[in-house]
């Protein structure tokens, strides 16, 4: 019995998903025109896969009853590749970066999506690097497999730039890293004869939503006719950076260590980046203030991140009278304004890392300046982990359905 792809698909994300829960502004029209062939530098083999060895990778990312049912969909074998390109830092600085690129084995055009990876804490899950728990040997190769050029920015700090702090959460840092890979991308399936159809398509959760919905906005803002933006879907990112900032100095929120160094992480970043220089005593209370000034976000902090910060900062960011750190803080906000792509957002409802408002809050902003083809898809009883696996395959069905 023949059946239907997308019914097929549509069952299987039913499936996983009942047994997991068990458990206005626009373009100007006259973007600047990169010159041709200037951002990639090199490019060098990581691996290659037959579809069936990526079956049995892919797979074991799943339960165990439904990873042969993983393993019968995928269809194409693919290469991967190590792209070192030119881009910027955020003070306009020249540098390289590095990123992967997975091409499925197939003869005829295919469509691009550029996938921006969540939070990492080891050089070895950059997506150059292909360590298994990088989300470019997971999601990447599952893609590449169903017929994508997958192209995976390691961004700044990773890879061939690992000697330079990481732009953790800083929008120009993430959306130029990532745009100019794409750009390098382009260079490289030229030089190889790879058959691209033009369309992109753009994803990434956690950090990599952020770093998606930034890279979205200056494509579309910036650059609108470089690139045939066709689909973008993003996941729990940290959008509303003004409401998410206070909301966690003012608020009782979970005592869990690794989720508040990413908190301190975002607030050093951006110390740094904007020039801001406070030394740690300013922001936080002791013993966490020389914590961090020796350590950095390497250390414990097991209480509501509420309670370390000084009722000095406190108090000036509430009263407005700290102007250097709230502009920065507005300047990596990306959830006002107007996508021009068919955009979907997902969020876990339940999400205590990155609060649900976030997405809440970019779905109502958008809608409001008559974004019409923004959707926001709530992920109910999700947190941030166990959303993970809903999000790739409602991705999945989602950039199929627009072939």
């Amino acid at each position: 019995m023949l059946i239907n792809r997308k019914e097929f698909l549509l069952s299987l994300l039913l499936s996983i998903t009942v047994l997991l829960s068990g458990c206005d502004t626009t373009g100007t029209g006259s973007d600047p025109k990169p010159e041709p062939d200037v951002y990639l530098v090199s490019s060098s083999d990581i691996n290659a896969f037959t579809k069936d060895q990526l079956g049995t990778q892919i797979a074991q990312q799943f339960p165990a009853q439904y990873q042969s049912i993983i393993k019968g969909f995928l269809r194409y074998d693919v290469k991967v590749y190590k792209l070192v390109y030119n881009t910027k830092l955020p003070d306009g600085t020249a540098t390289k970066a590095s990123g992967a690129i997975i091409v499925p084995t197939v003869t005829t055009a295919v469509p691009m999506i550029s996938q921006q990876h969540g939070t990492i804490l080891n050089d070895a899950d950059a997506p150059s690097n292909f360590g298994p728990g990088s989300d470019a040997a997971f999601g990447g190769t599952f893609f590449a497999s169903n017929g994508y050029i997958m192209v995976c920015p390691d961004y700044i700090g990773y890879g061939e730039s690992k000697a330079i702090p990481h732009t953790y959460e800083h929008r120009e840092g993430l959306a130029t890293a990532s745009l100019d890979m794409i750009r390098a991308a382009k260079e490289f399936i030229k030089q190889k004869s790879i058959k691209w159809d033009n369309r992109l398509l753009l994803t990434g959760y956690s950090e990599g939503g952020f770093a998606t919905m930034s890279l979205q906005k200056k494509i579309e803002e910036e650059f609108p006719s470089e690139f045939t933006l066709a689909a973008s879907s993003i996941g729990a990112g940290a959008y509303h950076k003004t409401a998410f900032m206070k909301y966690i100095i003012n608020q009782k929120t979970h005592g869990i260590a690794s989720y508040n160094r990413l908190y301190l992480w975002t607030m050093l970043t951006y110390n740094s980046l904007y020039k801001l220089n406070k030394p740690m005593s300013y922001y936080l209370k002791e013993p966490y203030a020389t914590q961090a000034t020796q350590n950095g976000i390497n250390i414990n902090i097991n209480v509501s991140i509420s309670d370390i910060f000084t009722d000095s900062f406190k108090k000036a960011v509430n009263d407005g009278t700290e102007t250097g750190f709230l502009n920065a803080v507005k300047d990596n906000d990306v959830y006002d304004w107007k996508p021009k792509t068919p955009t979907y957002l997902f969020h876990g409802d339940a999400d205590n890392l990155v609060f649900f408002f976030n997405t809440q809050d970019a779905y109502d902003a958008m809608r409001k300046r008559g974004a019409t083809n923004v959707e926001i898809k709530p992920l109910p009883g999700k947190d941030h982990g166990t959303a993970v696996i809903d999000y790739l395959l409602q991705t999945y069905l989602f950039f199929s359905s627009v072939q």
